[in-house]
């Protein structure tokens, strides 16, 4: 039966557009529509005549995601290069509509107040970093990305200190993790567009319809897995038992399983005209669930208001994105018992091929479109297909694109620049424990590790992205490796650098390398608390400097006061001088914790959403490391001899500073 809404006409643009991977020489942009858009893109660079590109053929391709969704990947090369360091006003006109309106007329919260259009700005070098990972949206916390927004605001006149790229470092959706509300809303926005069918092998219900329309479609989805002894690991763990290599968060409930699903997901975590086209009724839940529901609406709520601010935040900037586990699913490749389970059935398989599938649509293009046009065309050439059939997607034709992505060995990239930036692919190049598959694989394989050094040769210095800290906290690794060696590696996410001794040992020789760069700065999320170390190779007075700089989550935290326990725990077991430091693999390393300055005497992790913010300095060392916390202020993580100066400073202005010896 259709709601009311549904008679209502649908506006011309759906999401963004998002700026990807921008240079002088060429433009990339991402948006979706509700048909196939003739478009014009206008610029209008500060100081300099405003140029006119009309987009068609080989610059936009339109590719159909239902009857009335379209996304637009637009890659516009430019024969005569934009200017760096200046404000470059744009605009997408509608070519086919009267008066051809612009962004001001169909996005209007996509402008500053004031402006007319958004802009954008070509740095001169990659000094300046915004970057952050784990975005919730049903999270307690406000949206990093507003308070990016609210940010860059502040300083939209002033294109010198406007950061290079938003750096998206994992987790830019939930796949796995869904409330109740926002899986109403994707259900009833899938209605609303018409987003594609598909057939579900393996499953207990034969289609996404189906699945739709099942009572238990809402937080308990594992009953819809199929009822076989084979595929019991799939439903165990968090659902009865101990292990489930699908469904392992324990929040899963709600797991995203088609590929309609996953594509609606995205248009609702960033733009907010998705959600004025629906209003979701609460389906039938019992008494504790209808009042788990409201508590999750309240939250969504709030995520929604603040969209606006979000989507103008990736209209600003250009941001470049890299899957972590939530994008797919928790405990993605963790183990290789995982993959043989997870890939061993046709549902769970189709469940993480699908989330990869929007990945590459939504996210992995737009790092590097030439190096995902084959994937792509293969996409397209479906989706057409199914787009011009009216009817859902061939399972055959399905199975065997998703089998193509699973296969693809090649989703890091690099952007060259000063310094160049090395983002990672740490979940599908795993190297796998063959000995004990049930042991965590690492992150990286000895081939990929291999391929890492030799981008790094000849280097002064490079930002390197890694989703999982390759330094962290370790207290917190040193527990993951007691569950670990108990035969749980699942039920703590055992997933860091240091878990698979060979990918460690491999990684940490890379750094002592004679002709690799003497100044790494690693880039992480992940973990949902914030932290900084300064690293040195024992020594070794010439060696390497490495910071390990972590933000997470955009909007999500760790639990409170558990953090503090660790915190305080890691700094007494692990302080310098104490003998565990030897049982650790970073033994060859010294390693100094900065103090965020807001936290209170001693603390080194920061516990609060937001975005990180590096400034680098010309050699490519941390100029000022700062968290932009969503509660409107600025935590600063100053060098230890920043901090001791300011003690020493402190300890002589109160009288306290004892005397001084001569020589």
């Amino acid at each position: 039966m259709p709601l009311p809404m549904d008679d209502q006409p649908l506006p011309d643009i759906l999401a963004g557009p998002l700026l990807r991977r921008l240079s002088p020489e060429r433009l990339v942009l991402w948006l979706v529509g509700s048909r196939p858009l003739e478009l014009g893109l206008h610029l209008y660079p500060e100081g300099a005549t405003p140029r006119r590109l009309r987009l068609g053929g080989e610059r936009l391709r339109r590719i159909p995601v239902g009857r009335h969704a379209w996304l637009h990947l637009i890659e516009v090369p430019l024969a005569t290069p934009l200017p760096r360091g200046r404000r470059i006003g744009y605009d997408l006109r509608l070519e086919d509509r009267d008066g051809a309106p612009g962004i001001a007329d169909w996005a209007p919260h996509l402008c500053h107040d004031g402006e007319t259009r958004p802009a954008f700005v070509l740095t001169e070098d990659q000094r300046r970093l915004l970057h952050g990972s784990c975005r919730k949206p049903h999270h307690r916390d406000e949206d990093g990305l507003a308070r990016g927004d609210a940010w860059l605001a502040e300083r939209r006149e002033r294109p010198e200190e406007w950061p290079a790229w938003l750096l998206m470092t994992g987790d830019q959706i939930y796949a796995d993790d869904v409330a109740g509300p926002m899986l109403a809303a994707i259900h009833a926005l899938i209605r609303r567009l018409g987003l594609v069918d598909e057939a579900l092998e393996g499953a207990t219900v034969a289609d996404s319809q189906a699945l739709y329309a099942e009572p238990a479609g809402y937080y308990r989805r594992e009953s819809l897995l199929p009822d076989i002894t084979v595929n019991a690991a799939l439903r165990e763990r968090f659902f009865g038992g101990a292990r489930k290599p699908v469904f392992t968060s324990a929040n899963a409930h709600n797991h995203l399983i088609t590929f309609a699903e996953v594509m609606a997901m995205y248009l609702l975590v960033w733009s907010p005209v998705p959600w004025r086209l629906i209003d979701p009724p609460r389906p039938p839940l019992s008494e504790e669930l209808a009042a788990r529901y409201d508590e999750e609406q309240a939250v969504i709520e709030a995520f929604v208001a603040g969209l606006p601010q979000a989507a103008r935040l990736l209209a600003h900037l250009p941001s470049l994105m890299i899957f972590d586990d939530h994008d797919v699913t928790d405990d993605w490749n963790l183990t290789a018992e995982w993959e043989a389970c997870a890939y061993g059935h046709p549902f769970s398989r189709r469940i993480l091929g699908n989330a990869l599938w929007g990945y590459l649509l939504c996210q992995g293009w737009g790092n590097d479109p030439g190096r995902m046009a084959g994937l792509v065309e293969r996409a397209e050439a479906l989706l057409g297909e199914t787009h011009e059939r009216e009817e859902g997607l061939p399972a055959p034709a399905q199975d065997a694109l998703l089998e193509a992505l699973r296969g693809h060995r090649d989703w890091g990239f690099r952007v060259p620049g000063a310094p160049p930036l090395l983002v990672l692919d740490t979940r599908t190049r795993r190297w796998r424990n063959e000995r004990r598959p049930g042991r965590p694989s690492g992150l990286m394989d000895w081939e990929a590790l291999c391929e890492l050094q030799q981008a790094l040769l000849g280097s002064e210095s490079v930002v390197i992205v890694s989703p999982a800290p390759m330094f962290g906290v370790k207290l917190i690794e040193g527990i993951q490796k007691l569950f670990v060696l108990a035969g749980k590696p699942l039920l703590v996410d055992a997933e860091n650098w240091m878990a698979h001794r060979g990918a460690a040992s491999v990684m940490l020789n890379i750094f002592r390398h004679s002709q690799t760069p003497g100044n790494y700065v690693i880039l992480s999320g992940d973990v949902h608390y914030s932290f900084v170390y300064d690293i040195r190779i024992r020594h070794r007075r010439r060696g390497p400097r490495l910071w390990q700089i972590t933000s997470s989550g955009i909007k999500n935290s760790f639990p409170e006061p558990l953090l503090s326990t660790f915190d305080r725990l890691n700094r007494w077991l692990y302080a310098p001088r104490s003998p565990l430091n030897w049982f650790t693999q970073r033994r060859p390393m010294r390693i100094t914790p900065r103090d965020p300055d807001r936290a209170e005497a001693g603390e080194r992790l920061w516990n609060g959403s937001g975005l990180g913010l590096v400034e680098l300095d010309d050699q490519g060392r941390p100029a000022r490391i700062r968290q932009l916390d969503v509660r409107g202020f600025e935590v600063d993580f100053p060098p230890p001899e920043a901090r001791e100066a300011a003690a020493d400073q402190a300890a002589t202005s109160s009288g306290r500073a004892g005397p001084k010896c001569s020589k």
